[in-house]
């Protein structure tokens, strides 16, 4: 389609103002953050050299194995897992089903930092299961600290993603595909290895390389349960933490050169996507079927046994917020004092949550809409820079938003760090690309001949957008909204650098409480947020109808 001439008109104002937003709030934290990256540590000069030395020192060098590593085998076990779930699911008639979906899902929305702590809990040198053997059979079970224990949380991190979007790719497999290859003789497996996951191929591995860099920008599970294993994002956290000296130009450096991994990962996943997938028509979608009774008590097995597993963090973290504690320690029985407590001394870190969450999705809310109509309907050379800016942060790792935004606004002429603004500004960075492209896909759903109509009726453009386009698409974008609300109230790593003691959010405190030993009141805290997730995905079901979340 040919770009349309710009017109000097309210929407071109909007237009020059959603540029000006963009390049003040994400062009320029980019750009300090690679002129940091290239600036002498004492000197301010202009340098290669801290490139050089990532490159160049055998540590450095070792610690970007160790984030390929672990990121590419949980990758790998993590596809593995969430391919052959979607397809026992969708494939054949699994009881339970409903509730499947729901656990996977909550399991991939809560903060993969939570998952290392509810590992710790039970296989840590003081863990549950590690007393129990010891205590009964005098067995000691080998504690879950290091790459083995990194692997697994990243793992049970990485396979609902892939889960889902195998689930999505599935629904749209024609059976009548199927049937022809059924009416030639090919049996279940040839038939599942040859034409069903062929034709999904491109969707599975879109999602695994989403997984991979979900990993790659990991830091809380390394740094909670690596116990000195080192990852780039665990350096650059450090780096800028000031327990690697401080140097935040090398830190800075490292963090360059993750965006351009992440950035050419993601061109490769979009290159799958548009270039390699099958188009089928889905007129037939593929039907559950009955397995006979040898595979099916298999099949429901596996699929019980990985989604139990996969809810250990909320089962673990729900059980010990109830376990009576005398200060950081846990004592036998069980009480209210740990909820007592949280409320007591982390009452504002759980109002900051909801209070900047509300906040942050109003932004999102406004914006989603305002740049989803520029990018669909009034599309020029302009709008087109626009809508390729603002996906800027889906390759960028959270960490590094945090980062780039101390490096803007932590000096003069606009000083953000230490406020609440500045928090919101790195909760609407980290989400607002993913309400934007929801938001235009409402859009392009519905007819322009509706404002056409409200034009020809007297309202002016701006008029027939508010009272005509903008009220059809509230109800899809609402619903999308509660889905950017859950990862809001879930967010960390663009945050965790960002806080102060008036500023954290239920997230951080809940991980500064497991760094400094209070578990009970960490596990109070992580109940209320999963509570907070399973209700709001709940009230996302209810506005959409749906009862799964497949992608």
């Amino acid at each position: 389609m040919v770009p349309k001439k710009i017109k000097f008109d309210f929407w071109f104002f909007v237009l020059i103002v959603s540029i000006g937003a963009v390049l003040i709030f994400l062009v320029y934290p980019l750009w300090s953050l690679l002129e940091t990256g290239f600036r002498n540590q004492r000197t301010g000069e202009l340098t290669l050299a801290n490139f050089d030395r990532f490159l160049t020192t055998p540590f450095f060098r070792r610690m970007f194995r160790n984030s390929m590593f672990v990121s590419t085998t949980a990758t790998l076990f993590g596809t593995f897992i969430g391919v052959t779930l979607a397809y026992l699911t969708t494939a054949f008639k699994i009881k339970g089903r409903k509730v499947i979906d729901i656990l996977i899902i909550i399991s991939m929305l809560s903060p993969p930092f939570l998952g290392s702590y509810s590992w710790i809990m039970m296989f840590g040198r003081a863990g549950l299961v590690t007393q129990f053997f010891y205590n009964n059979f005098g067995v000691v079970v080998p504690p879950i600290f290091g790459v083995t224990g990194i692997v697994l949380v990243m793992t049970l991190s990485s396979f609902p993603l892939i889960y889902l979007f195998t689930r999505g790719a599935l629904k749209k497999v024609d059976a009548s595909v199927i049937e022809a290859a059924e009416s030639l003789g090919c049996r279940p497996f040839r038939k599942a290895f040859t034409i069903i996951f062929p034709l999904i191929t491109p969707t599975i591995l879109a999602a695994s390389l989403l997984s991979f860099m979900d990993a790659f920008t990991d830091f809380g599970t390394p740094l909670l349960i690596g116990q000195g294993y080192m990852v780039m994002p665990l350096m650059v956290f450090n780096a800028f933490m000031g327990d690697m000296g401080g140097n935040q130009n090398f830190g800075a450096a490292v963090a360059v050169i993750m965006v351009i991994i992440t950035t050419v990962l993601f061109a490769l996943q979009k290159y799958i996507v548009n270039k390699k997938s099958y188009a089928m028509s889905s007129l037939r979608p593929l039907q559950a079927e009955d397995l006979k009774t040898g595979p099916n008590i298999l099949a429901h097995v596996f699929v019980y046994v990985v989604t139990f597993i996969a809810s250990i963090p909320q089962i673990v973290v729900i059980f010990t917020s109830f376990r009576a504690t005398v200060g950081p320690r846990f004592v036998p029985g069980f009480s209210l004092d740990s909820y007592l407590g949280t409320f007591r001394t982390l009452g504002p870190a759980i109002r900051n949550t909801y209070l900047y969450a509300v906040y942050a999705l109003l932004i999102i809310l406004a914006l989603a809409l305002l740049f989803s109509y520029l990018t669909v309907r009034r599309r020029n050379p302009l709008t087109n820079v626009l809508d390729t800016i603002t996906m800027l942060p889906f390759v960028i790792p959270g960490s590094i938003i945090g980062i780039i935004l101390i490096l803007a606004f932590s000096t003069r002429p606009l000083v953000l760090i230490g406020t609440p603004t500045i928090m919101i500004l790195a909760f609407v960075i980290r989400r607002l690309p993913f309400t934007l492209r929801s938001s235009a896909a409402i859009l392009q759903q519905i007819s322009p001949s509706m404002e056409e109509a409200a034009i020809s009726l007297g309202d002016t453009p701006m008029k027939a957008f508010f009272k005509v386009t903008a009220i059809m698409m509230i109800p899809g974008v609402v619903s999308g909204a509660i889905l950017s609300w859950i990862t809001i109230i879930n967010e960390l790593s663009s945050t965790i650098l960002l806080f102060t003691v008036r500023t954290r959010t239920m997230t951080i405190a809940i991980f500064h409480e497991i760094m400094r030993g209070g578990l009970g009141t960490a596990a109070a805290l992580a109940t209320i947020l999963t509570t907070t997730t399973i209700v709001s995905l709940m009230i996302f079901f209810k506005l959409t109808g749906k009862t799964d979340l497949s992608m």
